[in-house]
């Protein structure tokens, strides 16, 4: 279009009626931006697809050699629109400090679960406490999730799902993997993803998952298993 107006440089009187009429140098210019838009929004697409498959393990309903650190990203993945900015605060921040760690023998769509079960919980604290702040007090000390990762001296691995959010009172911590057990308000929460998460870790696994918190200082949940499944 652009090498056709160069070489005629001068139209009928029906082409530049047709010209105005569909405003082609507005398309012509935002026809790039568009395509730019489109690209961007199918590829988005494309890795929440994947995310969502490698989340589930539809596939893979039995004991399978997993990259924990997939399974990780893929759940951010998916929350990703709860992490993002929004109008009242800015995006609470990830952080990622993976270790070095092999294949792991795993249920994988139920492992995947738990870091769905309790990097939710970590966001629904963090949102909570910044309805409390400024939008400029967020930005100056923002809302975290720290996701780290290692290889314990026992062969296992071990996640550390930390926020720097309110923290919680002791009486709570004692409780928070009891069945219907929740402190968010009726119709929030159903209290059970802690605690199937817990059996996952520790019926399914062999392994551990435990939680540190107090008032003020944030909540780590720790996740231990190890590398050789136990049904095997």
């Amino acid at each position: 279009m652009h090498l056709y107006q160069q070489s005629y440089p001068h139209p009928t009187a029906p082409v530049q009626e047709c010209l105005e009429e569909i405003e082609l140098p507005f398309l012509s210019e935002d026809l790039t931006k568009v395509m730019q838009s489109m690209r961007v929004g199918t590829n988005r697409i494309r890795e929440i697809v994947l995310s969502l498959r490698n989340f589930s393990r539809l596939d893979e309903a039995e004991v399978k050699d997993v990259n924990i650190h997939e399974g990780i990203d893929s759940t951010l993945t998916i929350l990703h629109n709860r992490l993002k900015t929004r109008a009242e605060r800015p995006e609470i921040q990830t952080i990622k400090d993976y270790g070095n760690l092999p294949l792991v023998e795993c249920y994988a769509g139920q492992l995947n679960q738990v870091f769905m079960n309790i990097i939710s919980n970590a966001i629904d604290a963090l949102e909570e406490r910044d309805r409390q702040r400024l939008y400029k007090d967020i930005e100056s000390n923002p809302s975290t999730i720290s996701i780290r990762t290692e290889v314990t001296p026992n062969n296992g691995i071990g996640i550390y799902i930390t926020d720097n959010g309110p923290g919680m009172q002791e009486q709570v911590r004692k409780r928070i993997f009891d069945p219907f057990f929740t402190t968010k308000p009726v119709g929030k929460g159903t209290g059970l993803g802690l605690s199937i998460s817990y059996q996952i870790v520790t019926e399914k696994h062999g392994g551990k998952l435990w939680c540190n918190s107090s008032p003020g200082q944030g909540t780590q949940f720790i996740i231990e298993i190890p590398i050789k499944s136990l049904k095997t």
